[in-house]
């Protein structure tokens, strides 16, 4: 993958070179992304997700050779957490504003296992992985949400 091609899908479309707070700022980034995705059938969905993944997981691998461990300007996975927290393709705003704080506090705070991840896998593939878990137990708190607001 070309140089350029990398360092546009890891920082999102360069949204990952935010002065302040950048995984925030590529967390927000993604939400006009999943209005767009959400319209899709959910395989449709899920194959956006592998299909930036994979191709965040090529892209972090590369950006992490050129800044060091982890960087921070790396935001595509915080843009693939997202979308796996909002799976269940939520159309309140309620649900996607839980699932949206409640990704960023699994992210930052990296409960086990998710702290785990970001400690034992390395590379493109450690740098996907937690917020991909942060994503997972998100969803599952949405999943909670929608649950009660519909009883």
């Amino acid at each position: 993958m070309p140089d350029i091609l990398s360092r546009m899908i890891a920082t999102f479309f360069f949204i990952g070179f935010a002065p302040k707070a950048p995984g925030t700022a590529g967390t927000i980034a993604a939400l006009p992304l999943y209005c767009i995705l959400r319209r899709l059938s959910l395989p449709g969905y899920l194959f956006c997700i592998a299909l930036l993944t994979v191709l965040g997981t090529a892209a972090s691998h590369s950006m992490e050779k050129q800044w060091g461990k982890d960087p921070s300007k790396v935001v595509i996975d915080e843009v693939v957490g997202l979308l796996i927290t909002l799976a269940s393709r939520p159309k309140s705003w309620r649900n996607i504003l839980i699932g949206t704080a409640v990704f960023r506090f699994f992210d930052i705070i990296k409960p086990p296992p998710i702290g785990y991840i970001d400690r034992h896998v390395s590379g493109g593939v450690g740098i996907m992985a937690d917020d991909m878990a942060a994503g997972a137990l998100s969803a599952c708190i949405v999943a909670l949400a929608a649950k009660q607001k519909a009883s």
